[in-house]
């Protein structure tokens, strides 16, 4: 029997779309998808390193009022293939038109030093909880908002990225990209994607729960977007994003054929789609990113496009670094006077309370409450709708758990929160490291407006503390009692819990 090189790979692009993709040995010469018994052709979308990139659409059935299992096999060259863990044959669930559908979501899909890595006994321990999730009670959609590889080892694996980072600042602007370092880079990210989601236990969730993802920094290299401009700008970091892009566009995408996209000519990869009762806009936070911007007035107008076609029903907002945390304001400022501040501008410039990005934050939460107005106001004329729209921003990238509000009471109470789930792989911060993050930054309830009637802060969801240092995924459902449930599943056996009303 025939071997997969890597996947399937199973997507969401709407409410009745399914994209499926997966790479084939080179000399494969077609591929096709048996899905509930039709077979559909597959195209092929791009030859790599480790062979050819296939694609396939699958649409749904809009007027199926149950739940149903949907198999699925793929044929190479006319013959049944399997994957990388023996399987010829997959299923996913697709849920009933009217379901209070179940969401996974997860960020930090890695480790981005290979010390953490050997340090951590059970690296994958929490994609063996997500699928015994699953087989309990089936996924309908998994969200991933960041990092879902790690990419930070270019440095030292890319050989002539290796040479050319030992040189110095003046040198390293002027230096083209060679056509080898291209070379070098298309296959590092290649081998890359398919190591970190060839693992069993990505692969056996990634074939069996429609996924849409958004990339973050790791996905490229720790801190994208928060360098000089002189760095970021020059020939060979740009070298090193295209081919970052390329692979993110393929396994994280889909495609560029992806219909979520905002923007077709690809300058960013923000994504919207509505499903079961949720508009997911999914924010591209890295294609854009300077250090004095998070994403470009073009990207904004795109973004502001698409939020006001959000006119009803539940918003989930992914932005990978959160939007709502602690304020990092005294440690930036206290480096931006020491010779140090460069080699750390990653770590503290790429946060959205850094004060570069003070106002496009804002800006950003002004947008989301306008929106949830909208939305309250269009509820609220629908005579056939007695619920409140939830609006749900859901982060990552910081590596604990934790839950935030936005609170505005400049028209009665309206109330947006934030979920953070990070990392399902990468580890929490040390009790050394965390200590030192809490002595150099504040949690302080935050204002945004002079009435004091807008206010950010922390709070403690059910059963847990503010922060939940621990490896974790969560869960986003409807309850019957008409209140948005996010629960976190950690490693350590807490079970925490918020119902959004």
């Amino acid at each position: 029997m025939t071997s997969l090189v890597m996947g399937p790979l199973l997507g969401l692009e709407s409410e009745t779309q399914y994209s499926l993709c997966f790479m084939t040995e080179a000399g494969c010469k077609s591929a096709a998808v048996r899905i509930n018994g039709e077979v559909l052709a597959a195209s092929k979308q791009a030859d790599t390193p480790k062979g050819a990139f296939w694609r396939l659409v699958w649409q749904a059935s809009p007027k199926s009022k149950a739940g149903t299992t949907i198999d699925y096999e793929i044929l190479l060259d006319d013959m049944p293939a399997q994957d990388l863990g023996g399987y010829d044959k997959w299923q996913f669930y697709l849920p009933g038109k009217k379901e209070n559908v179940l969401i996974g979501y997860a960020s930090c899909n890695g480790f981005s030093d290979f010390k953490l890595l050997t340090s951590t006994p059970a690296p994958y321990a929490m994609w063996d909880k997500l699928a015994a999730e699953h087989k309990a009670h089936p996924f309908s959609l998994l969200l991933m908002g960041g990092d879902q590889v790690y990419a930070d080892s270019l440095w030292t694996s890319v050989p002539t990225i290796k040479a050319w980072n030992e040189l110095d600042r003046a040198e390293k602007v002027k230096r083209k990209a060679t056509r080898a370092m291209v070379e070098q880079l298309d296959r590092f990210y290649c081998e890359l994607y398919c190591k970190q989601w060839g693992r069993l236990e990505v692969a056996f969730m990634l074939a069996r729960v429609p996924s849409a993802m958004m990339w973050d920094d790791h996905d490229i290299f720790d801190g994208w977007g928060s360098y000089p401009a002189d760095l970021q700008g020059c020939e060979v970091y740009q070298a090193i994003y295209a081919a970052a892009a390329k692979y993110f566009r393929l396994f994280q995408l889909r495609t560029g054929a992806n219909t979520a996209l905002l923007d077709k000519s690809l300058g960013h990869h923000s994504w919207r789609l509505g499903f079961r009762g949720y508009q997911i806009l999914a924010l591209d936070n890295r294609a854009t990113r300077t250090l004095t911007q998070v994403m470009s007035r073009a990207q904004w107008d795109q973004v502001n496009e698409a939020l006001a076609g959000c006119s009803s029903g539940d918003l989930l907002v992914m932005t990978g670094v959160p939007v709502v945390y602690r304020d990092f304001s005294f440690s930036e400022a206290a480096l931006d006077a020491t010779p140090w501040e460069e080699e750390l501008t990653d770590d503290l410039k790429d946060h959205w309370r850094a004060k570069a990005h003070e106002g496009e934050r804002a800006r950003l939460i002004m947008r989301l409450l306008d929106n949830a107005r909208l939305r309250r106001k269009n509820a609220k004329a629908d005579k056939g709708s007695s619920l409140e729209p939830k609006t749900l921003i859901l982060s990552g990238d910081v590596h604990v758990g934790c839950l935030g509000v936005i609170q505005d009471k400049r028209e009665g109470v309206l109330n947006l929160h934030q979920l953070v789930s990070s990392g399902i792989v990468h580890p929490c911060p040390t009790q050394f490291q965390w200590m030192g993050i809490l002595a150099m930054t504040n949690d302080n309830p935050e204002y945004l407006d002079e009435s004091r009637l807008i206010r950010t802060e922390l709070i403690k969801p059910f059963g847990a503390p503010v922060y939940l240092r621990t490896r974790n995924f969560a869960t986003l459902q409807m309850g019957t009692d008409g209140k948005l449930w996010a629960n976190w599943r950690c490693e350590n056996g807490l079970d925490a819990s918020y119902p959004l009303a």
